[in-house]
């Protein structure tokens, strides 16, 4: 049982630049903020999170997207969790601490990642939790394909960051 009340993540460090970023006290971070935002109780969910590079990313995006190039965050939620109405908002599942729920699987690349800051002028740190926040909320049902649900997923990245003394992305 995860008694901590954070959600428990499991990561996994293909890539060993990741080993030295703290990722998983990122990760544990970035999902606490999403949780508490959106009124769930942190310690109830599992999430694991593969820390790989450019060229595993590039694999995953072909095998699952038909999408044969690296990414920077790629995210495979364990049910199917949308709102059936362009920006509704998703309805996650309820979980607790002694029964957590599986919200599924989230791989980043640090390639990608560093580049992406680099070029944006941000902190490494700020551009990874802005990924994983939006990783997560993909994990709950929120997406970016339809218009209102894109408006939707941004103002809730942008409102987690900011709770974590992140700047806004999109500005």
């Amino acid at each position: 049982m995860n008694g901590t009340m954070k959600p428990l993540v499991d990561l996994i460090v293909e890539d060993p630049r990741w080993d030295d970023f703290g990722l998983e006290a990122r990760a544990e971070m970035a999902a606490s903020a999403v949780m508490a935002d959106l009124g769930l109780a942190p310690d109830g969910y599992e999430i694991s999170v593969l820390a790989c590079d450019d060229a595993r990313i590039a694999a995953l995006n072909a095998d699952f997207r038909g999408k044969p190039a690296p990414t920077n965050v790629l995210s495979w939620p364990s049910d199917e969790r949308a709102a059936v109405a362009d920006g509704g908002t998703p309805a996650p599942p309820q979980g607790t601490a002694a029964m957590p729920r599986e919200l599924g699987d989230i791989a980043i690349a640090w390639d990608t990642c560093a580049r992406e800051a680099a070029e944006q002028g941000k902190t490494m740190n700020d551009h990874v939790m802005h990924l994983l926040i939006h990783g997560m909320l993909h994990l709950l049902g929120y997406d970016h394909i339809r218009p209102k649900d894109a408006e939707l997923m941004e103002e809730c990245e942008v409102r987690m960051l900011a709770r974590l003394g992140i700047d806004d992305p999109y500005a």
